[in-house]
């Protein structure tokens, strides 16, 4: 199913194609969408399908009176995958997922990322189980308005910030299309954002040799809101003549990281 325009998936054009405890499956057109720091076409998309389709067959496996959240995301990536995506940058990357084990108060969901018949990556996403919240926001049963600026920094409404040092910056404004049920950003949005910083920083000066994303973990600590003070900062922490280490943080308006992921790259 298509998901409405004026929700989180709908944004970034995300279809459903199946939907159930016993296994997902989606697809997201990443073959136009460019990290605004880099201009570089970015498998960071991979990590709002990575969120969707692992914590979905997680959140299908919820008792009643249970709600989720996701507490960690995993991705292992191809290196070649950015080209193999834009050898037909029209087909979207479709994913699968499969719940992994029993369900306790945490869950754990495998999935398998694939465009045409080349496999571009697996992950996994964890999920623990909470006492369902009493305010959970309605999503609007269809599209209020038509689809925003093509951009991949417009949908995800952030905005290059200058950082003033070898870090890289976005901003991340409030967009309430941007939040999830619990009116915070969706836990998707904020891993397309950490992989776009990390792989910038890493990859600062080596326009003719870039590192390519090879794995991205990220792990959730607290609700992380839009705002004009709230940021993704990436660093580098380490980079060779053919691999690199960085880091990223969602970090709110009060200062603090929300949000922490580890991405390493090879040429």
């Amino acid at each position: 199913m298509s998901h409405p325009l004026n929700t989180p998936l709908g944004r970034f054009g995300i279809v459903t194609s199946s939907d159930g405890p016993d296994g997902c499956v989606a697809s997201i057109p990443a073959g136009q969408m460019f990290n605004p720091l880099t201009g570089a076409l970015t498998i960071a998309p991979l990590a709002m399908l990575v969120d969707h389709v692992g914590g979905l067959v997680n959140h299908r496996r919820r008792a009643d009176g249970e709600w989720t959240l996701s507490s960690e995301l995993s991705l292992e990536v191809r290196p070649d995958a950015v080209d193999v995506i834009a050898e037909a940058p029209d087909v979207p990357v479709a994913a699968t997922s499969k719940p992994f084990g029993v369900k306790s108060d945490v869950a754990l969901a495998l999935c398998e990322f694939t465009h045409r018949d080349v496999t571009l990556a697996t992950a996994t996403v964890r999920s623990f189980y909470i006492s369902a919240p009493g305010d959970l926001a309605e999503f609007p049963d269809g599209p209020t308005g038509p689809l925003p600026p093509g951009t991949l920094s417009d949908r995800m409404a952030v905005r290059v910030a200058e950082s003033g040092g070898a870090a890289k910056v976005l901003q991340q404004l409030a967009d309430p299309v941007l939040n999830n049920s619990l009116g915070i950003v969706h836990g998707g949005v904020s891993a397309m954002a950490l992989e776009l910083v990390a792989s910038a920083a890493i990859n600062e000066g080596r326009e003719d040799q870039p590192l390519r994303t090879a794995s991205l973990r990220v792990n959730y600590i607290r609700q992380f809101v839009g705002s004009p003070e709230s940021r993704y900062v990436g660093t580098a922490l380490r980079v060779g003549r053919r691999s690199g280490i960085g880091e990223a943080q969602a970090i709110g308006p009060d200062g603090k990281a929300a949000i922490v992921a580890r991405l390493t790259a090879y040429a």
